[in-house]
């Protein structure tokens, strides 16, 4: 039985993992910016196997990320597993339209507050003796360049050259660091911009083309990191749902399959 701890955890592919944790008897703490956990998802959880806690958390403030840990410490007694998945997306628009605000929550958010996760899960788990941080890989991440999201894939490529680096200076240490890459997914990202407005991405006919081809629902993609996650001992993983041949294949079966998704 496994401790984790997840940040962003209370929608999207956070929360389809936290329940996948749970339903493979782990204990999880769940954390996000709001006060409590909705009502709908703790009537979910409290039916599955393992045990929950949710801690309110910022992850753009250190202080609030190392009251994250110490929560779960004092609950669980270890970390086991940290995932830094809280992200923040911009407006779909040019890099010089998108407003300050947007930049800097992005930038704090992805970047900032990743590598704030990653410091004190780093820390404690090397004082505990064990453990295993990961970090949600995005768009970005593997330097594909998409007009009108450039500043979420400047953090992404940013948290896979941070993470890779993490690997390395741990090795050797019994503390792992790895990526979860899970490819395109059906979540708020996609379908509302940062104010909760519908976003114009989606009006894309392009794109919803692409989409529909590639994408899928985080609860189909949580459903394959976790075995994974449970089982894997590797320094410098990438686990990663959307490779390429699977997206050469779905293009190829387009066609047949007819997914719609948006």
């Amino acid at each position: 039985m496994k401790n984790v701890v997840i940040t962003g955890s209370t929608r999207g592919i956070g929360y389809a993992m936290a329940r996948e944790f749970l339903q493979a008897g782990c204990n999880v703490t769940l954390s996000g910016r709001g006060e409590a956990l909705p009502k709908s998802a703790h009537d979910e959880l409290k039916s599955l196997e393992g045990k929950y806690i949710y801690v309110q958390s910022d992850v753009q403030q250190r202080a609030s990320l190392q009251q994250l840990w110490d929560a779960s410490i004092t609950r669980w007694g270890s970390v086991d597993i940290w995932i830094n998945n809280a992200g923040q997306n911009a407006p779909y628009l040019f890099a010089w339209e998108t407003g300050a605000s947007y930049t800097e929550n992005v930038i704090n958010t992805n970047v900032v507050g990743m590598i704030y996760g990653s410091q004190i899960a780093a820390e404690g788990m090397l004082k505990q003796g064990q453990g295993a941080i990961y970090s949600m890989e995005g768009l970005g991440s593997n330097n594909m360049i998409q007009p009108k999201t450039i500043l979420y894939g400047t953090s992404k490529c940013a948290l896979s050259y941070f993470m890779k680096g993490l690997a390395r200076e741990l090795d050797g240490t019994g503390i792992i660091a790895g990526r979860l890459s899970p490819g395109m997914m059906l979540t708020d990202f996609i379908t509302k911009t940062p104010d909760g407005d519908q976003s114009e991405v989606i009006a894309d006919d392009k794109f919803k083309k692409i989409f529909n081809i590639l994408a899928d629902k985080p609860e189909t993609v949580a459903k394959f990191f976790i075995p994974r996650i449970l089982s894997n001992t590797k320094n410098d993983v990438q686990i990663a749902w959307l490779t390429n041949r699977k997206a050469i294949w779905r293009f190829m079966t387009a066609a047949f399959r007819k997914r719609r998704l948006l």
